[in-house]
This record gives C-alpha cells, sequence and structure tokens, in this order.
C-alpha cells in the first residue's frame, strides 16, 4: 500500500494522553521525572467494525492507550525518539491488522529561554511486507 493512501485511510486515534515518566538526559529527569502527552494515530481497516458494530473485527483504542501506559511509566529511555520508537514498534507488533502508526511525544515542562507549549518528537512508522 502506497504511503499516501494509507494516509487517506481509517484511523483510530488518542489524543492528549498524559502519564508521568522519568524520560531524559539529564539527572534531574530521572529523578524527579516529568508529564508526558502522546498522541497515537493508527491506520487501518474500520469498514467492517462500522458494519458489525463488534469490537472484535477492530482494535480497541484501550490496548494501545496501554501500551502508551506502559512504555511511558516503563522503564527510563534518554530519548524521546525511543520513546516513541518502542510505543510505535509495540502497536505494529501486537496489532497486525494496524498498517502504520503515528507517535507523538511531547515534554511540556523544558528548561528553555522562552516560552513553549511543549517540545518533542513525531514519528510515523510502517508495518513492513513479509519477506519470503
Amino acid at each position: 500500500m502506497e504511503d499516501a493512501a494509507i494516509m487517506r485511510g481509517d484511523k483510530l486515534i488518542l489524543r492528549g494522553v498524559k502519564f508521568h515518566g522519568y524520560h531524559g538526559v539529564k539527572p534531574e529527569e530521572r529523578k524527579l521525572g516529568q508529564k508526558f502527552l502522546v498522541d497515537v494515530d493508527a491506520w487501518l481497516d474500520l469498514q467492517p467494525a462500522g458494519e458489525s458494530d463488534c469490537l472484535s473485527d477492530t482494535v480497541s483504542y484501550t490496548d494501545i492507550y496501554r501500551i502508551v501506559k506502559e512504555v511511558v511509566e516503563g522503564p527510563a529511555h534518554n530519548l524521546l525518539e525511543s520513546v516513541a520508537q518502542l510505543i510505535a514498534s509495540t502497536t505494529l507488533t501486537k496489532h497486525p491488522q494496524i498498517s502504520a502508526v503515528r507517535v507523538k511525544v511531547g515534554k511540556p515542562h523544558v528548561a528553555v529561554p522562552g516560552s513553549v507549549d511543549y517540545l518533542g518528537v513525531e514519528i510515523l512508522r510502517y508495518r513492513r511486507p513479509e519477506l519470503p
């Protein structure tokens, strides 16, 4: 499936998921922790669930929420890139019907000389085709 086709397709959306974690390279980030904001888009065909009204025909957004919670509240990572990658790879591994996932991870409380809502990363990962 081409990238453009994936982006126009159906998706599950999680916005503004907040958890406390201990990610970062600074000692105070590892000791005190901080709040992290996460958004996830997961592309998959939602038509079967739309027609059947049956949860078994889709991926429950609570399953993705749990993945985000486990990663953000789990073992510390130095980089937000690593946090986002683990959320994306776990989501794709646990849910084979998802063709792509976009993960945004932000830190709203960062020590920078200025006012910001948050600083963060956004990644987009696609399911790799199975090799013969």
